[in-house]
């Protein structure tokens, strides 16, 4: 049997580092792991047309930092910053620490791994042919500097009595090279006939030197245009 790695768990401290960032001990471990699940599903059901491709949690003393990573950041923070002050205080009553919120702008989302699963889930939802969604995801991440993806489809694509899987790769994606910038993600295609899964890998270029925060610095400065202050 095939022996498959997830690309993003066999890279981390060499060139990408966790989403939840704290160090805790015997209970206190699960009471936070309980806590970062819940904040990220309330995140992603709540703002769902922002387009959010990622939610860090860091959590130095008492403070719990949350930096939310979105192609669409005006959706979270609304008219005059109203929605985000509601958003705050919502998360606020799932932990027991002082929350603040950082809003960081991708300003490349056809590169982004997890808006480009994303965002073919919802052409297949909307009966967009499945090959047209791929094809045209992958022309627009190698238009805008990706030096490689590929996407996998598995389902009952098309409505086909009998459920299969499609790929299609352009460009480099060396999944074995450590030192490959290599953003991966799923997502799920609720459709009529069935759940059509979606994983993506695109090749961003490789990072030398062995260092965590690589990956978070390189997003930073390709894709932002700064971080929006904590509130």
């Amino acid at each position: 049997m095939g022996h498959k790695s997830n690309p993003i768990g066999l890279r981390l401290q060499i060139n990408r580092t966790w989403d939840s960032r704290w160090y805790a001990e015997g209970r206190d471990y699960a009471k936070l792991l309980a806590e970062d699940i819940e904040i990220r599903k309330y995140i992603l059901e709540n703002a769902a047309q922002a387009a959010i491709s990622k939610v860090v949690i860091e959590r130095p003393a008492k403070l719990c930092r949350i930096s939310i990573y979105a192609a669409r950041p005006g959706v979270i923070i609304g008219k005059k910053g109203a929605d985000i002050e509601k958003l705050r205080a919502q998360l606020s009553k799932m932990t027991e620490s002082e929350v603040k919120l950082n809003i960081v702008e991708i300003r490349k989302p056809e590169v982004d791994a997890k808006l480009v699963a994303q965002g073919i889930a919802d052409q297949l939802i909307r009966r967009v042919a499945f090959r047209r969604a791929m094809k045209r995801a992958m022309q627009s991440a190698m238009r805008l500097g990706a030096e490689g993806i590929k996407i996998m489809c598995g389902g009952r694509l098309g409505g086909a009595e009998i459920a299969r899987v499609e790929q299609y790769r352009e460009g480099r994606v060396p999944l074995h090279t450590l030192r490959a910038n290599i953003d991966y993600a799923e997502a799920e295609a609720l459709t009529a006939y069935g759940i059509i899964g979606i994983k993506v890998w695109v090749f961003k270029g490789e990072i030398l030197g062995h260092d965590p925060t690589a990956q978070d610095r390189l997003m930073m400065e390709s894709q932002t245009s700064g971080v929006r202050p904590a509130r």
